[in-house]
Formats: C-alpha cells, sequence, structure tokens
C-alpha cells in the first residue's frame, strides 16, 4: 500500500538531474512547504513551520521537469510518500521523500506557459477531441 499527498511549496535547492547506467532519468530537489495562518490577536497572517520534502521524479517527468523548474519556483506536486529513518555516526534523523507522480507550477502566485513535448500523451487517447473545444473563456476580474 502506498500513501498519496498532494503538496504545494517552493522549491529550495536547484534540480539535480542524472540518468543511471540502465539510462533511466532522474530529477530530484528539496521543497520547502510553510503553513500559513491567521493571527487574531495580531490580525495578521503569519508563518508557521515549515516541512521539508525530497521531490523525486523518474522517466519522462525527469525529463520534463529539467527545463521547467528553477529553485524559487512555487510548485504542486503529488505523489507517493516515503519515511525513511537514517542513521550515520554522530546523527539520526528522519526524510520524507515523495516520488512525484505529477509536478506544475502553482498559478496562485504567478502564470505559466505549458508546451507538450514529443513523449507527452498522443490526443487521440484523451476522452474529448481536443481540436473540436473552440470556447475561450474569459477570466472574471478579481478585485485585490
Amino acid at each position: 500500500m502506498s500513501d498519496t499527498i498532494t503538496i504545494t511549496g517552493l522549491i529550495a535547492t536547484t534540480p539535480r538531474h542524472v540518468v543511471t547506467s540502465e539510462g533511466l532519468p532522474i530529477t530530484s530537489f528539496r521543497l520547502a512547504s510553510s503553513q500559513r495562518r491567521f493571527d487574531k490577536t495580531a490580525e495578521k497572517w503569519v508563518d508557521a513551520s515549515t516541512n521539508w520534502y525530497t521531490i523525486t521524479s523518474f522517466r519522462q517527468l525527469a525529463i520534463n521537469a529539467v527545463p521547467s523548474l528553477s529553485k524559487g519556483d512555487r510548485i504542486v506536486v503529488t505523489g507517493r510518500v516515503r519515511v525513511r529513518d537514517w542513521q550515520t555516526d554522530d546523527r539520526t534523523g528522519t526524510t520524507v521523500e515523495i516520488e512525484a507522480e505529477t509536478i506544475g507550477h502553482d498559478l496562485f502566485w504567478g502564470t505559466a506557459q505549458f508546451t507538450r513535448t514529443a513523449g507527452s500523451v498522443d490526443s487521440a487517447s484523451l476522452p474529448i477531441d481536443v481540436d473540436e473545444v473552440t470556447e475561450t473563456v474569459e477570466p472574471e476580474p478579481v478585485a485585490l
């Protein structure tokens, strides 16, 4: 059984891309996810604790992550959780790893431009005919 989780956060390290001797592409990075809460006494939003995750992606997701992700980007990740205890001669700790199934930019913080790659899903396998979708929806203005 595997646990699936969705996390939003900030890419805290430069994504590292390697290809194994067997040809498996892997991209990994650290993600900082800070909780925010409203402090009623101070009447403002404050940062609570920060959780740290190691995000690892494989195959086509790893290849697409390389040109798409940078340190400092705010992203959304969904994947399988693995909690590992570790020990060295003088220290012990716990690492929370997420094997990413999907990664995307968090559009609450900005905009993104999507480019379909040659290795992505063929549109013929989608449940709708994307070539027949013609409706354009203009976003509603939001007062800030």
